[in-house]
């Protein structure tokens, strides 16, 4: 059984009606970062497997910010230029909770268009479809998804977790999975249940810390993993 508040299979299957709408913004996105529209063709059946993969890529991201403090997590080889040219071309850009209109309306688009272009052959995939989130303190929901460039993915969610603003997402699994061991580990008696409590949280703190390393390590090659089929 997964962790609570991680993105399974079964949690996204409620919202895989809206796969086609994400599907159909495929060209747009496209069109967006000024690549030729043929490229990418028009076969709803691959349109849908991108937006499967794209689905399978926030699974796999929504994992390890829940997993790992976000604020160690490297998503790219190149995160530091990244994240330098974001803030600033985009200083004043809120990415707590997202406004659609900084990132869909034309004006943003021809703002956002040359940032882009920038990455273009530095981080493999740039313009690969992927699924953003509107609010950072909340999952991959319809409401709160949107369809991005990969390369926009990673400007904002970089931030997000430099600037510490993906904690929420962390704090709050890892707050209900030490609830979870409290309340199960009650039933066991008062005291000796006490002392071994305490050094299974001593032991636990070292496997996570341990963990965290070796996710923080892995979180670039899952990420890309997750997103073999580029747009």
């Amino acid at each position: 059984m997964g962790k609570p508040g991680w993105v399974e299979t079964r949690t996204l299957l409620p919202h895989l009606c809206f796969l086609s709408q994400i599907s159909g913004e495929l060209t747009s996105v496209a069109h967006a970062v000024s690549l030729p529209a043929e490229s990418y063709g028009n076969d709803p059946d691959i349109e849908m497997a991108w937006a499967m993969r794209a689905m399978q890529h926030a699974e796999v991201y929504y994992k390890l910010i829940s997993s790992v403090d976000p604020q160690f997590l490297k998503l790219t080889k190149v995160d530091d230029q990244i994240y330098s040219e974001f803030r600033e071309d985009f200083k004043k850009l809120r990415i707590d909770v997202l406004d659609p209109e900084e990132l869909k309306s034309e004006g943003a688009k021809e703002k956002w268009r040359p940032f882009c272009l920038k990455f273009d052959g530095i981080v493999e995939d740039f313009n690969y479809g992927t699924l953003l989130r509107l609010n950072c303190s909340q999952g991959y929901t319809e409401e709160n998804t949107i369809f991005a460039p990969r390369i926009q993915f990673f400007a904002i969610e970089i931030a997000r977790n430099r600037e510490g603003y993906n904690k929420a997402v962390y704090t709050s699994v890892q707050d209900k999975e030490e609830e979870k061991g409290a309340n199960s580990g009650g039933d066991e008696g008062a005291n000796s249940g006490g002392e071994e409590e305490k050094g299974a949280n001593r032991e636990g703190e070292k496997e996570k810390i341990n963990k965290g390393g070796e996710k923080e390590k892995d979180a670039y090659k899952e990420i890309n993993k997750s997103g073999e089929i580029a747009m």
